[in-house]
């Protein structure tokens, strides 16, 4: 007997199947996994919560922020714009970032489960 199922079929059928109906789609959920997966490295956490601190920065400034190698920031930081949580523009030869809307609401959800966080 596992202790995580049911030992007999107990199914709210009216519950249950206005639930069903009403359930995420596929689609909302595999878009939702991958802008949660995206901020689930501390790297990108660490430099989404540097570009919620401002407007933009550029890659630069967030390697010095995050002490690490320019290109691992890029790296990650592609990862943020895949995901739709970070927009990026060229400006000259740099290359600035910015999170989108989306990516703040995120950042500022998974941050509230920890409202003491240390900085």
């Amino acid at each position: 007997m596992a202790e995580d199922r049911c030992d007999l079929l107990c199914l709210d059928l009216d519950k249950a199947e206005t639930l069903r109906e009403r359930r995420l789609s596929g689609e909302t959920t595999a878009i939702a996994a991958q802008r949660a997966g995206a901020l689930s490295d501390p790297t990108r956490l660490m430099l989404a919560g540097a570009l919620a601190e401002t407007d933009e920065l550029c890659v630069c400034d967030l390697s010095w922020i995050a002490e690490r190698a320019e290109n691992l920031v890029s790296h990650h930081l592609r990862q943020l714009r895949a995901a739709g949580l970070a927009t990026s523009r060229r400006q000259g030869k740099m290359v600035l970032y910015a999170l989108t809307p989306a990516g703040r609401a995120l950042l500022v959800a998974v941050l509230a489960a920890d409202s003491h966080r240390a900085r």
